[in-house]
């Protein structure tokens, strides 16, 4: 499957915070939170959906990939996100497995799955 989501037991608030204290855990940074709701209201559009995207790094690990194959870049930085689907918080990603194969370049996959599976590590840790 090319996504990797989980619910929580959380509320929406909390898995936000969990998420972010995981991820510094295992070593990722967040970059940027992007809170869909609100950002959508400041334009005058109305989504009433809680929706939150994370963008985060490893540095040192986003480094070694871009010097094994520079259009890596136009997948970086990674994304997960967090949303409520029916009454339910859920955390999600697409695996980076996944967004590689597109280059064509099998040399990734070992690399791409260690970063999937901290990711990983780091979203089931909230729940």
């Amino acid at each position: 499957m090319f996504k990797y989501s989980i619910t929580t037991g959380r509320s929406y608030t909390e898995t936000l915070t969990a998420l972010e204290n995981s991820l510094v855990e295992h070593k990722f940074g967040v970059l940027w939170k992007l809170d869909v709701k609100e950002n959508l209201k400041k334009k005058g559009v109305d989504f009433d959906k809680d929706f939150h995207i994370f963008e985060v790094c490893n540095a040192p690990k986003a480094k070694e990939v871009l010097e094994r194959n520079i259009l890596v870049g136009y997948f970086l930085p990674c994304k997960i996100v967090v949303y409520v689907d029916k009454g339910e918080t859920v955390i999600g990603m697409v695996r980076p497995t996944t967004i590689v194969e597109f280059l064509g370049d099998k040399s990734l996959l070992g690399f791409a799955s260690e970063v999937e599976e901290i990711l990983i590590k780091a979203i089931d840790a909230v729940k």
